[in-house]
């Protein structure tokens, strides 16, 4: 089918600036950021375009580096007081904001539509993982950080805890694809670690990320714990990683590089979770419509641009054909469209620059024989930054679109045969982000899963189940980055790990009584006898 025979349905065109959005209350919003810059008298505004209508956004102030240094030194004075408050009380702080949250959601869709261009559905997911990680870790944060005891030298003579303790001040470096989600979602175990925060808001989306720290403060945050510094990262996020005690990254893997590197140079941790080209394998045993429907959400939603989306679909070939026209005729119903309601099931892309990143893997693979079965161009009709969900067939390793991250609403489709094993197929490249496995017989699609190199394995669904379930981890292997958000280590991350020994009774050592030698033949046979024992 030829993308000129497929025009995908337009939903109704909004114009871009909320209309509740007034000058005085993004001015409030940046007093979060000015007070820093004031206090060193820097000028240069940051902007960015509404990607609906390319119209600008307000201005938020531009920090430098003395900027950032001086908002993290008076979060860590902060910090001394805040890891003095008790978990249970900076829960009750993080159940107020779940609430505020969820009471003024109407406002952050706004903004987050505004500043991305996403449809309000993929806006509303956000705030509903927000509040999921909000109301888990405030009733969790005691389990995951709660002392522990644990086996001493000696049993019965030594008495040994595990305790966590904050890092101090963490740096929170977020993407502008997902900025409530990852600017807050990242935050919220973090501070209640005990950790004061410093974040960098990505200068496309600043303002969704000052009206959350405005609610936090509604909620009772103390005003210096959580800072936020806008600017251009080279500056800005830079000047962070140079600054905190830890860093929270989430964005490209080349930036990522950098990252990990100046991190390590000053022997601080950092988390990672940085680019994919995610598989998605549809068994010859699958649900072919189920499969098709799983494969369209998990390949275009928030047009594409989200780290777990699915790029490449390995299709049994005994189900090839039913799968590409029920693939294609899904595609072919979504509705592409700008709008603050939800009529529209794809909105924009966020830039130019990401457009034309698309349109380039697209007319390459175009270029060297690929198909596009449907989608395949901008609809500047609908919006400026607008392009149409797009799948390709006959994808070759020549083409860009085969390995490179395209980020956009672009999938390839690849049978494969039945005598092939499609794992190795999706252990394709240097990435290892999410994967999707499709199958009736899910025992298994879940021993296949056991051998894809990917930090987040889905069977039956494209790639929300796994991001959704936030007591279990969720990060990369391979080029895909290094830690985990959600679950036990989404919080224990943010920690340090103290053991405090207690000797009772008797010394470590020789007495004063005995020689070394008497020691050394006493502990050979207790040693021996520990072990006839069975004790660890």
């Amino acid at each position: 089918m030829a993308a000129e025979q497929t025009r995908i349905p337009a939903a109704s065109v909004a114009s871009s600036r909320p209309a509740w959005v007034t000058e005085e209350l993004v001015e409030q919003w940046c007093a979060w950021v000015r007070r820093e810059v004031t206090r060193h008298g820097n000028p240069d505004p940051v902007t960015a375009v509404a990607p609906y209508d390319l119209a600008p956004t307000p201005a938020v102030p531009a920090c430098a580096d003395e900027d950032v240094a001086s908002a993290v030194v008076s979060a860590g004075q902060a910090q001394r007081e805040w890891a003095r408050t008790s978990v249970a009380g900076r829960g009750e702080i993080v159940l107020a904001f779940h609430d505020l949250l969820l009471a003024r959601q109407g406002q952050v869709l706004d903004l987050i539509q505004w500043e991305t261009g996403k449809a309000r559905y993929h806006a509303w997911q956000e705030v509903a993982q927000v509040a999921t990680i909000a109301r888990h870790y405030a009733r969790r944060a005691r389990h995951y950080l709660g002392p522990r005891r644990v086996r001493g030298m000696v049993p019965g003579l030594t008495r040994v805890r595990e305790v966590r303790v904050p890092k101090g001040v963490v740096g929170v470096i977020s993407p502008w694809n997902y900025p409530l989600y990852l600017g807050a979602g990242d935050v919220l175990p973090a501070l209640l670690a005990g950790n004061a925060v410093v974040s960098k808001a990505d200068s496309r989306t600043p303002l969704t990320l000052l009206w959350t720290r405005a609610l936090m403060a509604e909620a009772g945050l103390p005003d210096d714990l959580w800072q936020i510094v806008t600017g251009p990262g080279d500056v800005v996020g830079t000047a962070l990683v140079d600054s905190v005690d830890f860093v929270c990254f989430t964005g490209s893997t080349a930036t990522g590089r950098t990252v990990a590197e100046r991190a390590a140079r000053r022997l601080i941790g950092a988390s990672l979770e940085l680019g994919g080209k995610n598989p998605l394998i549809v068994r010859e045993d699958a649900d072919v419509a189920a499969a098709a429907a799983g494969t369209v959400v998990a390949a275009f939603a928030n047009t594409g641009q989200m780290c777990i989306h699915v790029e490449r679909v390995y299709v049994h070939e005994g189900v090839y054909d039913a799968f590409r026209d029920e693939l294609v005729r899904a595609t072919s119903a979504l509705r592409l469209g700008q709008t603050y309601d939800y009529s529209a099931d794809i909105g924009s892309l966020i830039s130019a620059a990401q457009l034309a990143a698309v349109e380039a893997h697209v007319d390459d693979a175009v270029g060297k024989g690929a198909t596009v079965l449907v989608g395949g161009r901008a609809r500047p009709d609908v919006g400026p930054l607008c392009y149409e969900p797009t799948i390709l067939e006959g994808v070759t390793p020549d083409m860009a679109v085969f390995g490179e991250e395209t980020f956009g609403p672009v999938i390839s489709l690849y049978p494969y045969a039945a005598d092939s094993d499609p794992v190795s197929l999706a252990n394709q490249g240097t990435y290892g982000l999410s994967a999707s496995i499709w199958s009736r017989d899910t025992r298994m699609a879940s021993r296949m899963a056991s051998r894809i190199r990917a930090g987040s394995i889905n069977v039956n669904d494209g790639a929300a189940a796994a991001a959704g379930s936030v007591e279990a981890g969720m990060g990369g292997m391979g080029d895909s980055g290094l830690g985990r958000r959600h679950g036990a280590e989404g919080i224990r991350k943010y920690t340090e790990s103290q053991t405090i020994a207690v000797q009772r009774l008797m010394p470590l050592g020789p007495s004063p009584k005995s020689s070394a030698q008497s020691f050394v033949h006493r502990t050979n046979r207790q040693l021996a006898l520990l072990r006839r024992l069975g004790i660890r």
